[in-house]
């Protein structure tokens, strides 16, 4: 009963720390994203004005050298390319800012037109990137596969990224900590996401093949508060949370299937619903 409290404890604190972290990553988000915009906005301005650049070398091409026109061509080619880029990854950084937003201050159980195979997508590399952060030399192959064409659907996101990112999280320690056991020189981690629409059904999927799961942990993983990791490393809670979102909120199923030492499988199984 002692090891328990204890343990209760522990949890406890860690879910404070996160509720922290949550309010604190709420804020930055907010901050960083009125400087993207500026940057955004400026970028496309610089767009325009490269434009009418042209133009006016065009007006006055007889005036310039052969030599000189063509590298003014490549520069101002280059130029656009660069642009472009920054637009590009600038309003990707600002889609995930507002994920963080919306999983920090949306509206409970509230189904949104969403792009799921961008959201998941998200999801994935961030769960991809936080690891990278924490574990030295983490690396690992991520396969993705996003069916073409699949139109907007009505989900909860701040509850679906939060599903996606739990299940993704839990890929990647399998697969780094497989990939730390003795003997696995020539082992190359690596994790496939599939999403696409069978049947009526939306169905996100997430492999790993990592070090798979006991029975015992099969049996006991929906359990609250039972985790394979380190204290102040798992809360124990990221499983049961992931169920009541697909299932209760959602009116989906979650299913797994897992061998030890070869991998795991989890599916995520939801009615589609477009409006």
């Amino acid at each position: 009963m002692e090891k328990n409290l204890e343990k209760l404890k522990e949890q406890l604190k860690k879910q404070e720390k996160l509720a922290s972290l949550g309010m604190l990553s709420a804020g930055i988000a907010h901050e960083i994203q009125n400087p993207l915009n500026f940057v955004i906005n400026f970028s496309k301005m610089s767009g325009k004005l490269l434009d009418d650049l042209t133009e006016i070398v065009e007006d006055n091409e007889d005036k310039l050298p052969a030599e000189d026109r063509e590298d003014l061509d490549d520069i101002v080619a280059d130029l656009k390319e660069n642009m472009g880029k920054i637009v590009e990854h600038g309003e990707r950084a600002i889609s995930i800012i507002r994920g963080i937003l919306l999983v920090s201050r949306g509206k409970d159980d509230e189904f949104l037109p969403t792009d799921v195979a961008k959201l998941t997508k998200e999801y994935v590399w961030l769960s991809y990137h936080a690891m990278r952060a924490n574990y030295k030399n983490f690396n690992i192959s991520i396969r993705e596969h996003y069916q073409e064409g699949l139109p907007t659907l009505m989900v909860i996101p701040q509850d679906l990224s939060r599903a996606v990112l739990n299940v993704m999280n839990n890929a990647c320690y399998a697969v780094w900590k497989k990939s730390n056991e003795p003997g696995q020189s020539n082992y190359e981690p690596a994790i496939e996401i599939d999403v696409k629409i069978d049947n009526g059904q939306l169905v996100i999927r997430i492999e790993d093949n990592g070090e798979g799961m006991s029975d015992e942990v099969k049996e006991r993983l929906y359990e609250n508060f039972f985790t394979t990791k380190p204290i102040g490393q798992g809360t124990g809670l990221g499983m049961a949370i992931t169920r009541e979102i697909i299932e209760s909120k959602h009116g989906g199923t979650v299913t797994f299937d897992s061998k030890l030492g070869v991998g795991t499988v989890f599916t995520f199984t939801i009615p589609v619903k477009t409006k």
